[in-house]
C-alpha cells in the first residue's frame, strides 16, 4: 500500500510541483489527468487569478489536484478563502508555519501537505498536524533551504524522524531518480523543473528553451540573505554574485532584486535581467514534451527497473 497514492486518490505516486510562473491550470490538470498530482502555483497569483485558475483546473479535470500556498504571502487569507469555497482537495504550503492555517483548511476537509528543508522543520510540520511533507533537498530549483543539505541526506533523515510520508523533491526528473528517491524512504517524488520544459507549463517559451539548453553547473544558490534562490547563470544573477561578494546588506541585495524579476524572466522570457528560477537537473533535461508523457516515461521505466523486486514499497 502506498499512503500518498491513498491520501490523494492518485493513480502514480508522482508530484508536480507549483512552481510561480510555472505551474498554472494547463500543466496541473494534464498531470493530473496522466495519473499523478498536478499542483497550481499561486505564489505569483493575485487573488482573482487563482481564483480563474481553479476554475478552469476543474474544468479540465475531474481528477485530484492541489494548490500550493506560500504561507509569506500577503494576501493569503483571500487564497485560503478561495481554496476552501470552490473546493480545491489538497493544499501544499511552503515558506512559513503550518500551525497557521493547517487546522482551519482541514476542518474544510482539505487535505495538507508541509514543504520543508530540513529534519527540525519537518518534525514542526507534523507537529502542526499535515498528512505529508515534502523534504526538498538543495538540488531543487526556486527557492530552498539554507543548510543545502542534499536530497541525498535529506529525505531519510526526514523519514526516519516523522511518521507521516515523506515526498522527496530536488534532483528528481525520470524514473531512475524516483526509484532512488523511493529506496531512499520516499513514498512519492515531486518533480518542478522537468515540468517547466513542457507545453503545457505557463513559463515564457523562451525560458523554456533556456532550461533545455542549461548545461552541467550553470545554477547557484544565490540571495541567502533574503530567501535563498537558486538560479540559472545570466546578467542578473552574476550581478547578484558581485553584490554578495562585495559584502552587499540585506537592503541592497533587496534593492537590486527589485520587484516582478522572477516574472520578467520566467514569464515574460527576458532572459538575461530576469530571475530564472531552476534546479541543478536542468543540466540533463534536453527536450520540451508534454507532461503527460514524462509522467507515462517515468512509470513505464520504473516499472521495468523494478520488476522482480518483492518489496511493496517498490510497486507502482
Amino acid at each position: 500500500m502506498n499512503r500518498i497514492k491513498e491520501l490523494f486518490g492518485i493513480e502514480w505516486p508522482i508530484i508536480q510541483a507549483g512552481m510561480i510562473w510555472c505551474s498554472g491550470w494547463e500543466l496541473a490538470s494534464a498531470v493530473s489527468n496522466a495519473g499523478g498530482l498536478g499542483i497550481i502555483g499561486a505564489g505569483s497569483m493575485y487573488p482573482e487569478v487563482l481564483r480563474d485558475q481553479i476554475l478552469k483546473c476543474q474544468a479540465a479535470t475531474n481528477r485530484p489536484f492541489a494548490v500550493n500556498i506560500p504561507l509569506l504571502y500577503p494576501s493569503i487569507e483571500d487564497h485560503i478563502a478561495t481554496i476552501q469555497e470552490l473546493g480545491v482537495p489538497i493544499v501544499f504550503t511552503s515558506a512559513g508555519n503550518p500551525k497557521s492555517w493547517t487546522k482551519l483548511l482541514q476542518a474544510k476537509g482539505i487535505k495538507v501537505v508541509h514543504v520543508v528543508s530540513s529534519v527540525k522543520f519537518a518534525l514542526k510540520a507534523e507537529q502542526a498536524g499535515v498528512e505529508a511533507i515534502v523534504a526538498e533537498g538543495f538540488e531543487a530549483g526556486g527557492h530552498n533551504g539554507r543548510e543545502e543539505t542534499t536530497t541525498l541526506c535529506l529525505v531519510p533523515s526526514v523519514v526516519d524522524a516523522v511518521q507521516i510520508p515523506v515526498i522527496a523533491a530536488g534532483g528528481i526528473h525520470d524514473a531512475r531518480s524516483a526509484l532512488a528517491a523511493f529506496a531512499l524512504g520516499a513514498e512519492a517524488v515531486q518533480i518542478g523543473s522537468r515540468f517547466v520544459a513542457t507545453p503545457e507549463s505557463s513559463a515564457h517559451q523562451a525560458f523554456k528553451q533556456r532550461v533545455v539548453e542549461a548545461e552541467e553547473g550553470e545554477t547557484l544558490l544565490r540571495l541567502k540573505e533574503l530567501t535563498p534562490v537558486r538560479l540559472l547563470d545570466n546578467d542578473f544573477s552574476r550581478a547578484v554574485a558581485a553584490a554578495e561578494e562585495s559584502g552587499a546588506n540585506r537592503a541592497e541585495l533587496e534593492m537590486l532584486l527589485g520587484r516582478g524579476r522572477a516574472k520578467k524572466g520566467m514569464f515574460e522570457g527576458d532572459l538575461q535581467e530576469g530571475e530564472l528560477e531552476i534546479g541543478q537537473v536542468s543540466g540533463q533535461i534536453r527536450e520540451i514534451k508534454p507532461a503527460a508523457e514524462i509522467v507515462q516515461e517515468i512509470v513505464s521505466e520504473f516499472r521495468t527497473m523494478t520488476k522482480g523486486m518483492q518489496q511493496d514499497h517498490f510497486q507502482w
